[in-house]
């Protein structure tokens, strides 16, 4: 056993976590080292290597982060996974690669699976995107859903509310439908004014078609019948191209003509920037653009940062019966856009046990929660206490600020109506797909109903290629519905 001098960074981690003082090795994992994968940092990469530090004082084990640029990530994983070999102890990954990578994944130890940190992870993470048929395999080690943005300064100014209102007939507040998201949107257009209405990732290769997807939810994800937004839960089809996903579309298309004029090359790091560079009203992403937005180092609007669920609608397509069906109120669908980082032990690791110990580490409540409003380490909130902890968040918002972040925040992983990302084997050959069709009609080369009539028949004859059986069980799995 031996005792070490903690790092200042260290320390601050396992002070968070209650550790207070340098303890003896515990648990003991001398001469253990970990190898950890993930994307090139800073986003995720350097949570892994912060919380590695504080890992290794509480341990005294080694954890080697390797990055690797996005584009190499997945192949790099999936072949050291399907090898055999032992190349790494830990893998963070993207949800939609779960399809591929469950079969070389161990389980996550029983003890970790209850108690109070276990149901402190928000639900959907902890009992549907954590899980492939009926296992625990990953662990959640941030949270991706989409939420709105706006600038409190610029709703509340009464010449804006005056005009506003005469202009649309009802009050200028954070919208309740995706349509007062467009009329706030067209309000607020003012490019004489260095002012345009939104912003969202419209290029291809850039997030894209996860934003057109928060457009489509609201539309697509019924209530009554989970699991259908992309596919038919019971035969495969595609529902693609079906009138929810067109009005989606179609909005998608109008919001970029309500952004900046450069927005068509715009990923979600440019709608960071022009949202806190104070060039837009409102946005939607993830939570990173509340907290980019509220530090005044790189930041026009901190103060100012509004926050509150995605718009929704009163009218959602039923695939079922292929009809609107008008809902009694607007309904707020959540989407898990992109779900959140995993975290997961391959089968072949030779360290599982101290693998799991850092995960364990890496996702408890104070040194996620740290990570959560650390800039640049990618991590949204997932735990319950995340959305709670006032405190935490009062070193970066104000009161209102932080009130209205952490309630979209919670609002976001307990929502009634969730609509979950599409995971499915092939996920690069579906979206490929979709992107070079949305790029063709956010360009006007085609109309959205031709664009997406083009999707469905791709996805369809993909579909058909991997095994519609094959597929069908894997949808049906992500989608957290029962085998057939």
């Amino acid at each position: 056993m031996r005792r070490l001098l903690l790092s200042s960074t260290a320390a601050g981690l396992l002070a968070a976590a209650g550790v207070t003082s340098a303890l003896a090795c515990e648990p003991d994992y001398t001469g253990i080292t970990l190898t950890a994968t993930t994307q090139t940092g800073p986003y995720i990469a350097s949570a892994l290597q912060l919380a590695a530090k504080g890992w290794e004082e509480k341990t005294c084990g080694k954890v080697n982060v390797v990055e690797f640029p996005w584009s190499e990530l997945y192949p790099k994983i999936v072949t050291s996974l399907t090898s055999g070999e032992d190349t790494f102890d830990v893998v963070a990954f993207a949800p939609a690669w779960a399809p591929d990578f469950t079969d070389f994944l161990s389980e996550m130890p029983k003890n970790m699976q209850s108690g109070a940190d276990w149901e402190d992870i928000a639900p959907v993470y902890r009992e549907q995107l954590m899980v492939w048929n009926g296992k625990v395999l990953s662990q959640t080690m941030d949270g991706d859903a989409h939420t709105y943005t706006y600038r409190i300064d610029l709703f509340e100014n009464a010449e804006n509310q005056g005009a506003f209102k005469a202009k649309y007939g009802y009050d200028l507040a954070p919208p309740k439908t995706w349509k007062q998201y467009l009329d706030i949107a067209e309000f607020f257009q003012q490019p004489d004014k260095g002012l345009w209405g939104t912003a969202e990732a419209f290029r291809r290769g850039g997030q894209q078609f996860w934003f057109l997807f928060s457009h489509v939810a609201g539309y697509t994800s019924h209530p009554d019948n989970p699991g259908g937004m992309f596919f038919d839960p019971d035969t495969m089809d595609a529902q693609v191209n079906n009138p929810g996903w067109v009005r989606g579309l179609e909005e998608y298309i109008r919001a970029s003509k309500l952004a900046p004029p450069n927005a068509l090359n715009f990923s979600f790091g440019e709608v960071n920037a022009a949202f806190a560079g104070g060039q837009v009203a409102e946005s939607i992403g993830w939570g990173d653009t509340g907290v980019i937005a509220a530090d005044p180092k790189q930041s026009k609007v901190a103060g100012n940062v509004g926050s509150a669920s995605l718009p929704g609608s009163d009218e959602i397509w039923n695939y079922k019966t292929k009809k609107w069906d008008k809902q009694p109120e607007v309904v707020q669908t959540s989407f898990m856009a992109f779900g959140g980082w995993q975290a997961a032990v391959p089968s072949s690791s030779k360290n599982q046990d101290a693998a799991w110990n850092y995960i364990q580490f890496l996702t408890s409540p104070a040194v996620s929660g740290q990570a959560a409003i650390t800039g640049g380490t990618g991590v949204n909130p997932y735990r319950l206490s995340h959305t709670t902890n006032t405190e935490l968040w009062s070193k970066i918002f104000s009161e209102r600020e932080a009130k209205e972040y952490l309630g979209s925040q919670k609002d976001a992983v307990t929502a009634k109506n969730t609509a979950l990302d599409m995971r499915l084997p092939g996920y690069f050959s579906y979206t490929e797909i979709l992107e070079i069709e949305l790029s063709k009609a956010l360009a006007g080369e085609v109309t959205p109903q031709q664009a997406l009539d083009t999707v469905a028949a791709g996805w369809n004859k993909l579909t058909d290629e991997f095994g519609r059986d094959k597929q069908l069980a894997a949808y049906r799995s992500s989608m957290g519905l029962p085998a057939k």
